[in-house]
């Protein structure tokens, strides 16, 4: 095989590839031998048929099937042996070729250009610790006490007030008539939350045990019952009891109620919970430090095709118009968001970082506890797109990378109060929204159309599935 580089414009390349007929034929060869073990052909015993004979009647489909493996075999050693990553799909054309024939073909492509990454270590983040003082989790665990209450039982002469708890039995009519789910026993209402039927907590205040009290209310729009949406419905209540709140004593019990082994293990709990909350968007903010510091990295050139592709995803849903005017925006968007991409797959690559199946299948777990109830349709959703798999290959991978370059760059590391975390986090929303504002100026969109463009990049992952399938297709070939 003869390799020829030839650079036609920036990182706009040619390459020609001239492969013997010598070497055609051994890759026939070794075609023939493997089909000649399986084909039978009359008049002759299995695994005798002589190769002319397999060329007479198979050589046609062989050497196509030849032909395609020796372009997938030459073009990807080429590419591999002159380090070159395409930047998207190559275009093959070819020039000679055929059974008997020298093969020459050229493949047209734009490379990803060559990133120096030497700098990475110089960046400068900071990286959080929050201190949470002990008045924080004992407010918290106050908060949960209130959202458990606990009720006695009320003395037999107490009448029902808001905020008590009303245990009865009814049975209800529409028009005098029972109707399905009409009965209920021991049904318990917290007067005050109008959480059965609009209205209905109401009508029993000053109700007392053993009272005999009827109920009106409007059966609501999503009663199961199509035919009586809407009626009104009379319940006939027996008050089986009243209970009165009472404050939750927080103990060694109630902590064992919430899953702890003791009081001070719940302080504990709630502690790490509450640090854990603000330390999770600190760290989001450290990864846009690090990306916004990448951003300032020099590219002398991005290639056009990825920026093409890139300015089509964020002017999705909007007008031919208004992507026409917001495309200069759009392509400074572009180039951001591609060069730093392009950078962090670089640092990944030459540290050697690999997503495991292990580590793939523990996101996708993740994904599965983040929509309690709903784990079939999200598992359903990856196992039928791949597509969907490999972006979220691209998140984990992405965590990884950050994560090495967080290691590798010279870290500010600071102890932060509650207080101060909050400050922090609010002054990047407001930068943020201050961004946002200036993108939605630039470009002439709605804040709702600016949102839904930005949301939709998927940079990153397009990049890292690009360079890791830097593979020529012979399905896309010119034959001339």
């Amino acid at each position: 095989m003869k390799v020829t580089v030839e650079n036609k414009k920036g990182l706009e390349k040619d390459i020609k590839i001239f492969v013997d007929k010598k070497t055609i034929e051994s890759y026939m060869d070794e075609k023939y031998e493997e089909i000649k073990k399986t084909v039978n052909l009359k008049g002759f015993r299995p695994g005798k048929a002589p190769k002319e004979v397999l060329k007479r009647q198979f050589g046609k489909a062989i050497f196509n099937e030849v032909l395609d493996k020796i372009l997938k075999d030459t073009s990807k050693k080429a590419l591999e042996e002159n380090k070159i990553k395409p930047a998207g799909q190559p275009k093959l054309d070819l020039k000679t070729y055929g059974e008997d024939k020298d093969l020459e073909y050229i493949i047209s492509l734009t490379e990803l250009p060559k990133i120096n990454i030497e700098k990475i270590k110089d960046i400068k983040i900071d990286q959080y610790t929050v201190k949470i003082n002990s008045s924080e989790t004992d407010k918290r665990i106050k908060d949960i006490a209130k959202n458990q209450p606990n009720f006695k039982e009320a003395s037999p002469d107490t009448k029902a007030k808001e905020g008590d708890l009303v245990v009865l039995d009814y049975n209800a009519t529409v028009e005098d008539k029972p109707f399905k789910g009409s009965e209920g026993k021991n049904t318990q209402l917290t007067l005050g939350k109008d959480l059965f039927l609009k209205g209905f907590d109401k009508q029993l205040i000053g109700v007392k045990k053993e009272d005999q009290k009827i109920v009106e209310a409007t059966l609501p729009e999503n009663f199961p019952e199509k035919e009586l949406i809407n009626k009104k419905a009379k319940f006939s209540c027996k008050i089986i009891s009243v209970k009165q709140p009472e404050e939750v004593k927080i103990n060694d019990d109630f902590a064992k109620n919430l899953g702890a082994k003791n009081l001070e293990d719940l302080k504990q709990m709630i502690s790490r919970q509450i640090n854990n909350e603000y330390e999770n968007s600190l760290n989001r903010l450290t990864k846009n430090q690090i990306l916004k510091e990448l951003e300032k990295f020099k590219i002398d050139e991005i290639p056009k095709n990825l920026i093409d592709e890139e300015v089509k995803i964020l002017s999705q849903g909007m007008s031919d118009e208004d992507a026409k005017k917001s495309r200069k925006n759009f392509e400074e968007i572009a180039k951001k968001r591609i060069k730093t991409g392009l950078i962090l797959n670089e640092f990944g690559e030459q540290n050697q970082i690999k997503v495991s199946e292990q580590e793939l299948q523990a996101e996708i777990q993740k994904q599965l506890r983040m929509m309690p109830g709903q784990e079939k349709m999200v598992m359903d959703f990856y196992q039928k797109n791949p597509s969907a798999v490999a972006s979220l290959r691209g998140t984990v991978y992405e965590e990884k990378i950050i994560n090495l370059i967080k290691e590798k760059s010279k870290t500010n590391k600071k102890e932060i109060s509650k207080d101060e975390a909050e400050k922090i986090l609010k002054k990047s929303q407001n930068l943020a929204d201050d961004d946002l504002s200036v993108e939605k100026k630039d470009t002439k969109l709605s804040s709702k159309k600016t949102t839904k463009a930005v949301s939709k990049s998927k940079t990153f992952s397009k990049i890292t599935t690009k360079t890791s399938k830097s593979k020529v297709s012979s399905k896309k070939v010119s034959k001339k």
